[in-house]
Formats: structure tokens, sequence, C-alpha cells
């Protein structure tokens, strides 16, 4: 029969499969069904609490039943749930003789426990308290586990939040399941509900978060009222959930219905409608309107001066939104008034330890790296870990982040040592916290994957890929835009593994993705764009790499503007282009333009340790030796020599091929005798990087990491 039909007929007669089951000689013939009811009406004389207890269980998972779980009883509830749970020594006590009958045992965890241990029950002797026990279901006992379940999920500040979360994701999957089948009093569980959604939403199960909030929201809608401030806080966080699915157009909805709510019911400058003023300008960020998120962060930025004044908290939120948005725009020197004037704050007004300062550390260190700042971006990132580490520990997730970009970090310096040790804490850290499928260790294994393919391992840094491919697709679908991330990191993997074809499929499959979730206009289409163009050069297919290149150019230009550093990275790649097409002076305009361009954007005096920057001066020092001026050629080698050796040491490989290049042409000058060398600069790659806890957006696709498909955490 078919696997529903099974499963109805399961359910229809579980009593009687198990009191015609064979008999077990181990039981002296008694079978299963009368051994556990023999065994409950003994429970029932020695303590009613503990008889009380396992039919309770029914409404619980099978798995770590705990005393704090369950102590979240009020007057209304029943007086044996508060007699069991006064203390430690009722619970355990009940629990004791439940063990003793051996329907339960202690519960066996490798994980750290910060609330007391729990008890597990047999699944068949689950099945016996659900089909048996609870012949009649008592809805309202359903109702007192769905209340306590969702009464327990850890708010932002409990101590090690993940813990509780992942004890408790069972017990929410019962929950689920008894709520979808109606199997709950008609008892309100909106907020319960709501709770689910964020304990689902934690643990990276998007498609069951918004199961649970629909379900809130619909309640609150009957409850109160639509425009109701609870109505629209479960609007709000549908919004942000959309978001993370990269249904942006049903995100947008969500805020600009809780925005005019909130404008209503509380006014143009309450926090709440500040704070959704907020969330539309980081969507509009992440679907790369940047005119539009601008708009918004300024309008949440004034309201909040006016309303709360120049240091508040909530001023400072849309001050470091905005230093964000400038750096992404490729206004740095105005980003780092925004994001200085938002640590100054903070510092201010909550301490220099305060966890929300240290996120603008952070934030701080991920612009100092774009700037080419190195030291201050090392100093920076150290202190964000240093101050996570001592306020929440070693292993919270937030610390973790930070461990992750620093990781980013020590991969664009060359320390790939340091970065692998950062990236592998980091991957355990978040399987411990969240499992291996969760969407943020997926995004540390894309970043080991691009780790291993600058180290040259390109059989690992495939099978990080790969997996992390896998794990988003299950998570977000083939075509969410974290997914078509990955995509094109693969993609990159098989051009230098010299797999043109399958490079080229996978590229066409960003690209298609792109198009359609974003436009052809979005930084992240045109990205792909340019490493399509990449890959063309490579097959020689020079004019189709014009083509892309020039698309790539004319698309960045009008996203960013001409002097934009991811623009002006596309600028270089069409002189590497021209070269090799033999276009010497068109070679010559676009890297001098690349050039004056970074040194606008990133200082004349942090230029020499600006990765790009030194690609383009080893571009311009092999155009010149192909012009044959051997002394211009040396000039532009030794700018190049001086910064990588900052930069990436002297052993690294691109000093060493220099430093190697230096001394043919001090060799041709001395012979005064030039001859003509062939030397191909290298394209610069822009390889988009994927998405964790939040989707892939504008705002978290910072220019050096994503160059190697890194990650880092805003």
């Amino acid at each position: 029969m078919s696997l529903p039909d099974y499963l109805r007929l399961y359910q229809q007669s579980w009593v009687q499969l198990q009191e015609s089951s064979p008999e077990l000689e181990s039981y002296e013939d008694r079978t299963l069904y009368s051994t556990w009811q023999i065994s409950f009406d003994y429970v029932k004389q020695q303590n009613d609490l503990s008889a009380k207890l396992l039919r309770f269980w029914a409404y619980f998972d099978s798995q770590d039943l705990w005393l704090e779980l369950l102590q979240h009883s009020d007057s209304t509830d029943p007086n044996w749930v508060r007699a069991l749970t006064k203390d430690e020594v009722s619970f355990h006590q009940a629990a004791r003789i439940l063990s003793t009958h051996g329907l339960v045992e202690v519960h066996t965890s490798s994980q750290d426990l910060i609330e007391s241990q729990g008890y597990s029950i047999h699944r068949c002797v689950h099945s016996w308290t659900i089909h048996v026990l609870n012949q009649a279901w008592d809805y309202d006992l359903a109702r007192l586990a769905v209340k306590f379940i969702g009464a327990h999920v850890p708010g932002e500040l409990a101590v090690k939040p993940w813990l509780i979360q992942r004890r408790l994701l069972q017990h929410a999957t019962r929950c689920s399941y008894m709520v979808r089948n109606n199997l709950v009093s008609d008892h309100d569980i909106t907020w319960e509900c709501h709770k689910l959604g964020l304990l689902y939403i934690h643990q990276g199960k998007l498609v069951e978060a918004e199961r649970m909030y629909q379900l809130a929201l619909k309640g609150y809608e009957k409850a109160w009222s639509p425009d109701h401030p609870s109505t629209l806080l479960a609007v709000n966080d549908l919004g942000n959930l959309y978001r993370d699915q990269g249904k942006l157009t049903e995100a947008e909805r969500m805020f600009q219905r809780a925005l005019l709510g909130y404008e209503n019911a509380l006014g143009p400058e309450h926090t709440s409608t500040l704070a959704t003023i907020n969330y539309l300008g980081v969507l509009y960020a992440t679907q790369d309107k940047l005119a539009e998120a601008e708009q918004m962060y300024q309008r949440a930025l004034l309201r909040s001066e006016k309303a709360l004044g120049m240091e508040h908290t909530s001023t400072l939120l849309a001050v470091n939104n905005l230093g964000n948005l400038y750096r992404d725009q490729g206004k740095l020197a105005e980003a780092e008034q925004m994001v200085q004037r938002a640590l100054l704050g903070y510092e201010k007004a909550l301490g220099p330890e305060h966890t929300s300062t240290l996120s603008i550390v952070n934030n701080l260190a991920i612009l100092y790296a774009n700037q080419g700042k190195l030291i201050k971006a090392e100093q920076m990132y150290q202190r964000a870990l240093q101050g996570k580490e001592k306020a929440w520990g070693p292993e919270h997730t937030s610390t973790l982040d930070t461990v992750n970009n620093l990781g980013a970090f020590y991969v664009n310096q060359g320390k790939l040592a340091e970065a692998e040790r950062m990236f592998q804490r980091a991957r355990q850290g978040y399987e411990k916290a969240w499992g291996q499928d969760h969407t943020s260790t997926l995004i540390t294994i894309n970043n080991l994957g691009a780790l291993y393919k600058t180290q040259g391992k390109l059989t690992e840094a495939e099978q990080m890929y790969q997996r992390a491919l896998q794990g988003k697709e299950k998570a977000w679908g083939p075509e969410h835009t974290s997914t078509l991330d990955t995509v094109n990191n693969l993609a990159a993997l098989y051009a230098d593994q010299g797999k043109l074809v399958e490079a080229e499929q996978m590229y066409q499959r960003a690209l298609q993705g792109y198009e359609k979730a974003w436009g052809q206009d979005h930084t992240s289409t045109l990205v792909t764009i340019n490493n399509l163009g990449a890959l063309y050069k490579t097959q020689g297919k020079l004019t189709e790499a014009e083509q892309m290149y020039q698309r790539a150019l004319q698309g960045k230009e009008k996203a960013w503007g001409p002097d934009h550093t991811s623009t002006l990275d596309t600028v270089n790649n069409l002189a590497n282009l021209y070269s090799d097409q033999g276009k010497l002076v068109e070679a010559e305009q676009m890297y001098q333009r690349t050039l004056q361009g970074y040194q606008e954007a990133i200082g004349p005096d942090d230029i020499i340790t600006y990765v790009p920057a030194l690609n383009t001066i080893w571009g311009l020092g092999c155009l010149f030796e192909l012009q044959a001026d051997i002394t211009k050629a040396r000039t532009m080698f030794a700018k190049a020599i001086c910064g990588y050796e900052q930069v990436f040491g002297p052993e690294h490989t691109k000093s060493k091929t220099l430093q190697d290049r230096l001394h043919v042409l001090d060799a041709m000058i001395e012979k005064e005798g030039p001859v003509e060398i062939e030397e191909h600069a290298e394209d610069v790659p822009t390889e988009p990087a994927p998405g964790i806890n939040k989707p892939p957006s504008t705002s978290k696709r910072h220019k050096l990491f994503r160059k190697l498909g890194l990650r880092s955490r805003t």
C-alpha cells in the first residue's frame, strides 16, 4: 500500500497492533503492551506526579525533557504541574521512579549544559504514551506544552542561547505538528507561534519559521487588529524573513505595511517606526537601489536626531547604516566619518566593551580593509574579537562571525595558515551551535573553499564549494542569490582547473539566475558578467571578452559611478585585455585611469598596500616592458614588489616572481640589449560571496573579500 495509507492505518490501529504483537521471551510471554501497563500501574501507586509526568510527555518530543522547560506554569495551570516543578528534588524524584521501572533514562548529550540534565524515553514507549495513555487526546495539555516550549525560547541577551535553542528544536517540531493538525485547544497560541518562529529563524529553518510567523500574524490580526503594534511586529519579522529567503517583493510589501501602520499608530518618530525605515533601507541596499536606501537612512537619521537626539543609539544605528552604504558606494572617506561617529557615540552611550559597540568596531575593520589600511583593520578585528570573547565567550556565534572575518582578512594578506585556523574554528563553532546544514556554517565552508583555491588545493576547494552549494540548494533553493554566489565561485574554480566548459556552464547559470532575481543592471549580475569576460579571455575569445567587460563597465559606471573601486577593477581587466590584443595605447589609458582612481579612493599613503592597485602597477610594468621601455617597467615592478612584500611578505609567490623579473630587467639594462619578453598581467576577478542568517546583499559584498569569494559579516 502507499506510504500515506500505511501511516493512516498505523495511527488508527496502534493499540490493536500492540495488543496483538508477538510475545517476547524476555518478558515471560507478556506483551509489550501489558508490560508497560503493569509498570505504569506500579508507578501510579508510588507517585502520582510520576504518572502525570509520563502522560504529559506525550505532548513533547521523546528526547531530553528537563526541569526548567516545565517551570513556566502560572495560577491557571494544573496544581500538579506546579508541584512537580517547584524544585529540583520534586522533579528528579518523579523522573527517578519512571527510570526505576525502565520507562525513561537519563538523556545523554555531548552538548554543554547550562540548565539541568534531562531525561529521554524510548520512541516506542513514547508512542504508547500518545496512543494508549492519552487515548482521549487532552487538548489543554497540548496547549500547555506549546506554552512551555514557546516561553522557553531564549532572548538575545541569554547566556549561550544557541545551547537552549538546540535542546528546544525537537520539542518545537512536536509543537508544530500539533498546531498544524489542530491538536491544540482553542486557547490563543499566537504569541507561542511567534516565539517558535524566532527559534526557527535562529536555527536557519526558514520554511518552518515562515509557517509559524504566518500563524502568529493571523492570530494577532484576529485578536487585535491589522494595525495593532503587536501585529505590525509580526509583519516586520515576516519582512526580515522574506528578505532572508530572497523574496524581496514580499519583503518590501511587509515593510511598507509595517511602516504605514507604525506611523499611524505610534507616530513618525517612534523607535518602532524608525526601525522599520532602517529595515527598508537595508532591503533597498540589498536590491542595489542605493539612492532609495540612502533616502531611507537619511530619513531615519533626521527623525531620530530630532526626536531622540544626536547621541541616541537609534540615531547612531542610522549613522552606522549610512556609513556602510557609503562604503558600498565607494565613498570611503564619507564612510569612515560616519562609522567613526557611530563608534564614538556607542562608546559614550554604552561603553567601549558593549557588544553593540563591538559590532561597530567590526564594521570599521571592514572599512579599513577596503581602504588598504591593513594594520588598523587587524587592530579593529582583534579588538572586536577579544571584546566578544570576554562578553559572550569564544563559542558565541557573534564571536565566530568576527573569527570568520579575520580569516577572510588573513587570506587577503596571504597569511594562509592563520586564515585556515580562523575558518576551521568558525566552522567547528557553527556546527556545534547550529549544525552542519545551517547557512552560517555553509558560509564558512564556502570560505574554506576559497582559501583552498588560493592555496592551490583545487580538489579540496571543489569539495568545500560542492558541500556549500548542496547545503544552500537545500536551505534556500537552487535560484536563491546566495546559492548563485557559490555557483559563481565554483565557476571560477573550474576555470582555474582548466575545466572551461564546466566553468562557462556555471557562469551562465549564475548569470541567468541573477538576471531573474535582481535584473540585468544589478551589481551581482555585473560581477558575473565581468567573470565571464575573464573566462572568454582565457579561452582566447577576445572579442567576446571585450563585450563582457564593456557591458560590466557600463553597468558599474551607472550603478556605482566611474570612480568606484569595483568599476576600476573592470577597467583594469579591460587594460589587460587590450594589452593582449596589442592595443597598447588603449591599454595604457585604462591602466592609468585605474591607478589614478585607486589613489583617489584609497588615498596616496595607503595605495602601496592595496592589492588591486598593486596588480595594476604590475600590469603597467608589463605594458612598459612590451613597449621596450625597460626603465619605466623596472620602476613599476619595484613599486609592486615594495607593496607585495608589505602585504604578503618577501617569500610570497608574487613577491618572488617580481623579484626575479626585476633581476632580469637589471641584467638587460646592464647589457643595454633588451629582448622581447611576453608577460600577462592578472585580471581582477570579483567573485561574490554567499550569505548566512541574512541573504547576500550589497552591504555584505566587501570588495577585498569578494575578490576571493569570501564573505565578511557586518
